[in-house]
């Protein structure tokens, strides 16, 4: 199943996503929300309308998170990138809910901060309650599906605080879309792209993980309840650079497609 977000007549809707001679579009619209099935995506009542083409449709981020947990570190190239150790465990920060971003939306870059990264990666779904999960428990029963997300993040800010909060929370700096897919495997190996003005900056491998996503979640949810809804963006590859006003940023995820933002000074 694929489904995005998206608004006709000042309404905010979720529609199903499917190939219609050789183009995605919108072909049904959900009535019922993914969060409010809690996993139980059979449950989703949906209505059919007139196909609208995906590159059509006004997109607005797929996901409407509680909380947006991030992954710091989890490539090794990355970490190296930066002049960091490679974690011991799963390097988690919060990322404000306020920073999402349509596709098509345009990055602010701040004027308190001299350089602003991009930071193409995969994000994680939650379509089902997770807290502390049995060490038995299949990991994957918790994930809706994934999604392209762009972790921005003022760079001299995040090396001046020495947390994370503000460099990664300025409005505008989590690109979320364009759609959510539960039709791909991260464990088998997808690939994760960014590209600038055309130019490929990161290229990046989900098999190359440090901490796999199972190992990510119940990480998390051993300190608070993943909802439904909740956003994971689970690291970066190397290549991480800044972005001016005027450049256009790609995030590509094999499978999910290829979410796109302009960039303006604020």
């Amino acid at each position: 199943m694929r489904y995005c977000r998206f608004q006709v007549n000042d309404q905010a809707h979720y529609g199903l996503v499917e190939s219609v001679a050789g183009r995605d579009a919108i072909v049904r619209i959900l009535l019922t929300s993914p969060e409010e099935a809690d996993g139980d995506m059979e449950s989703l009542r949906t209505r059919r309308i007139e196909a609208i083409p995906l590159e059509d449709a006004a997109l607005l981020p797929p996901v409407r998170p509680s909380k947006i947990v991030c992954i710091g570190r989890n490539y090794r190239e990355h970490a190296a990138e930066l002049g960091h150790d490679v974690p011991k465990e799963p390097l988690i920060f919060l990322k404000a809910t306020s920073a999402l971003l349509a596709p098509g939306g345009t990055v602010r870059r701040p004027k308190i901060s001299e350089r602003v990264d991009y930071e193409g990666e995969l994000g994680i779904v939650i379509g089902k309650t997770c807290y502390q999960p049995s060490p038995d428990a299949d990991i994957r029963q918790y994930i809706l599906g994934y999604t392209c997300v762009n972790d921005v993040t003022a760079r001299d800010l995040q090396n001046k605080d020495g947390q994370w909060s503000r460099s990664k929370g300025f409005d505008t700096f989590c690109p979320v879309g364009p759609v959510i897919t539960d039709e791909i495997d991260p464990w088998a190996g997808i690939g994760v792209e960014t590209r600038v003005n055309g130019d490929v900056r990161q290229q990046g491998n989900t098999r190359d993980l440090i901490f796999p996503l199972d190992v990510v979640i119940r990480h998390i949810a051993q300190a608070m309840t993943l909802f439904p809804g909740d956003l994971i963006p689970s690291g970066t590859p190397s290549g991480v650079g800044p972005l001016v006003a005027g450049d256009s940023v790609e995030v590509t995820v094999e499978g999910v497609g290829t979410l796109r933002n302009s960039v303006a000074d604020e």
